[in-house]
């Protein structure tokens, strides 16, 4: 047997009979094929950043790092190829190299394109989809180690944008780009009921909006961000590392843990820490400015909801903070997408508001996550597919107009059930 295999988080573990690292697109088919030959399941693992048990397996877990390789860049078109393995970030710097850029990120870059994708990560931007919509093109490994590959206008291409790993392994994807450019975002206070007045012009007022809100406070912490052909004023090294590594992580966590130890004073600590955010901007390239530290350990679930229940949404979700048994010293964060077209997306075929909410490591999170997810099903909520979330393949095919489009396709793909495990058979049922 291998040894024992962890998220990031810490919170998800599994042990493995086997954990391959295949170096290239001919060794990652070996693989499939070899665990399906000797009847075992396979699922790909990127960093794990993922909060479910998405990655976990009693099979072949096959680690994607080896393959992170850009294989083809097409500066006419703006097309780039590049293997399933690839770190987020590693991917942007090396399109910056080409004065390219992705037109959007999440707010973190550590994970694998192919698990970024798979899930529907998103960044924030009314008028800009999740990444999986920069997806032109992709190779998927079979049950027999055979590469499919499935493009733009394919039927096919719609499901496996969004494929939770059920459709096939990702071995590479084609991406669409944009001219680099750089981020100007400001970061400022503003009272939440002026925020939830507001919150539509906010959310277009802005080419990237979103906001945070700490639990037993009144006070939005918001970042507005615009898009500019400005050159890049990257902060000095110290300045950043005081702000992001010592004030917004070393800081946080001290927090957590104070709270953690004695719950009763996180009202005190949450005020204490919303009241520390000021002004401030940032003017950088895009994927420095979307993408921030997360040293805290945490879990986390996400819910996407039409866009116009935002504000009343918000305020009962920091309802239920206040009132969790447990306590909750983790901000609520709200984030705008525009509507998309990949089958299993959140924001499939509606503009979506995001509201994610945290709790730290080590603290009770069900029943919270529990009351939060009952507010969200009140609005047809989707849950985010890397995050936590208690939902079932007979609660969510309701939600998805192309459930059925997206199940007939797994059927055919992976009739025996080659790429299954525990989340899939409970958010998709059993092949």
């Amino acid at each position: 047997m291998s040894k024992e295999w962890r998220n990031w988080a810490g919170d998800q573990r599994c042990t493995p009979a086997r954990i391959e690292s295949p170096q290239s697109r001919a060794e990652l088919s070996d693989a499939v094929s070899r665990a399906a030959d000797e009847g075992l399941t396979a699922r790909a693992v990127g960093v794990g950043h993922s909060f479910t048990d998405a990655a976990c397996t009693g099979g072949v877990m096959i680690r994607m790092d080896g393959l992170g390789r850009v294989l083809d860049v097409d500066g006419e078109t703006g097309m780039v190829k590049v293997e399933g393995g690839i770190a987020m970030r590693a991917l942007s710097e090396a399109l910056w190299g080409h004065g390219m850029a992705l037109e959007n990120l999440g707010d973190i870059d550590k994970q694998t394109i192919s698990g970024a994708v798979s899930t529907a990560t998103h960044g924030t931007g009314s008028r800009f989809r999740n990444i999986s919509s920069q997806l032109e093109a992709m190779e998927l490994v079979l049950p027999n180690g055979a590469l499919m590959e499935v493009s733009a206008g394919d039927d096919a291409l719609l499901a496996a944008r969004v494929g939770l790993g059920a459709l096939g392994v990702i071995a590479t994807v084609t991406l669409r780009t944009v001219p680099a450019f750089s981020v100007r975002r400001v970061d400022s206070p503003l009272p939440l009921d002026e925020t939830l007045e507001a919150i539509d012009d906010l959310a277009d007022g802005s080419d990237h909006f979103e906001f945070y809100v700490f639990p037993h406070t009144r006070t939005a912490l918001l970042r507005q961000s615009e898009r500019t052909d400005e050159d890049p004023r990257p902060r000095n090294p110290i300045s950043r590392f005081a702000n992001d590594v010592v004030a917004e992580n070393w800081g946080m966590g001290a927090i957590s843990r104070l709270g953690r130890r004695s719950p009763a004073r996180i009202p005190r600590l949450a005020r204490f820490a919303s009241s520390q955010v000021g002004r401030s901007t940032v003017l950088d390239r895009s994927y420095r400015v979307f993408a921030s530290e997360r040293r805290v350990r945490f879990t986390e679930m996400e819910y996407a909801i039409p866009r116009r229940h935002a504000a009343e949404a918000v305020g009962r979700t920091l309802g239920a903070a206040e009132r969790a048994e447990a306590g909750v010293g983790f901000p609520i964060e709200v984030r705008f997408v525009a509507a998309d077209e990949a089958m299993l997306s959140p924001a499939h075929e509606r503009d979506t508001c995001y509201i994610a909410v945290h709790q730290y490591q080590g603290m009770a999170w069900e029943a919270y996550f529990r009351s939060v997810e009952e507010i969200m099903d009140s609005y047809g909520g989707r849950p985010h597919w890397g995050k936590r979330h208690f939902q079932t393949a007979e609660t969510l095919a309701e939600r998805y107009p192309r459930w059925e489009d997206f199940q007939a396709l797994r059927r055919r793909l992976d009739p025996g059930g080659a790429f299954r495990n525990e989340y899939t058979d409970r958010v998709l049922g059993a092949p």
